[in-house]
């Protein structure tokens, strides 16, 4: 992906670079590339540096829910930035946006929500 998360997104939203990641999650920065590759987190390459989203990640680690959302929208055809912009586009039914939803537990709508779109 070479858009920005702004670009993407729509609006401006904290990010953080890989290595803060690791940092918060314990692990080798080796191991968040990975999880981005396996889907477990969304990132954006900008030139030579990736970001992920500030909003996909807890004080005990990734927002729960959000890797099997990514991976229903995924194999619905969905590319990664489609994912993003779903992700952080406001749902007046939810309400907010599906990011805020999984953080305030509420997976079940947004994993519906996105299987209904990937089918």
């Amino acid at each position: 992906m070479t858009e920005s998360l702004a670009a993407l997104v729509g609006h401006d939203i904290e990010v953080v670079s890989l290595a803060q990641v690791a940092e918060r999650l314990g692990v080798p920065r080796t191991r968040v590339s990975q999880m981005i590759k396996q889907g477990q987190l969304l990132g954006v390459r900008d030139d030579d540096r990736w970001s992920v989203p500030a909003a996909f990640l807890t004080t005990d680690g990734v927002v729960k829910g959000l890797p099997g959302t990514i991976q229903v929208l995924r194999d619905g055809g969905y590319a990664d930035g489609e994912i993003l912009r779903w992700l952080f586009a406001d749902d007046d039914s939810l309400p907010g946006t599906p990011i805020d939803a999984l953080r305030s537990d509420r997976g079940r709508e947004v994993k519906r929500r996105a299987q209904a779109m990937a089918f």
